[in-house]
């Protein structure tokens, strides 16, 4: 048995307390112990004989629960009301409207300056020259009011979902 294998049986049983102090569930905790075992074998190269075995598999642990936790998070977040779920299999275009409808409320509630910025830039696809043109605006004037409506929408959309 090398110095790799016999540090590796010698932590397992740590590694599964500390799975399942972060799982706080048996069959996840089995997963994510089988999972860093994994993960440890793979990267058997990188560890050097003489430091931390322990520390540095905890830290792989916690690194793949962490991804972890962070996928279910995307999964299991809700991106629309349930109502707007029940048309999932609608046409593209009926689906586009919907998101255009949160835009354009959104829009509606930006200050003149902010609304005319992100209109012209965004919507109607000028450049930034010709659009603080059009408003007889310098650019930079331009620029400041497309970047605070840009972040007022954003969180507008980020707020309704």
């Amino acid at each position: 048995m090398t110095a790799f294998e016999h540090e590796l049986a010698s932590v397992m049983p740590r590694l599964r307390r500390f799975a399942h102090g972060l799982s706080r569930d048996a069959t996840d905790a089995d997963d994510l112990l089988q999972a860093t075992a994994e993960r440890m074998l793979r990267a058997r190269a990188q560890w050097e004989p003489g430091t931390n075995f322990v520390a540095w598999s905890y830290r792989i642990m916690r690194n793949l629960w962490v991804d972890t936790a962070r996928a279910r998070q995307r999964h299991t977040s809700v991106l629309a009301p349930e109502e707007e779920g029940l048309a999932i299999g609608m046409s593209g275009a009926a689906e586009a409207s919907v998101e255009l409808g949160y835009l354009m409320r959104a829009m509606e509630r930006l200050p003149d300056e902010q609304r005319e910025a992100v209109a012209l830039v965004m919507i109607e696809g000028l450049g930034y020259a010709e659009a603080a043109g059009v408003l007889d605006i310098p650019a930079g004037t331009l620029t400041s009011r497309l970047v605070r409506g840009r972040q007022a929408l954003r969180a507008m959309l980020e707020n309704a979902s």
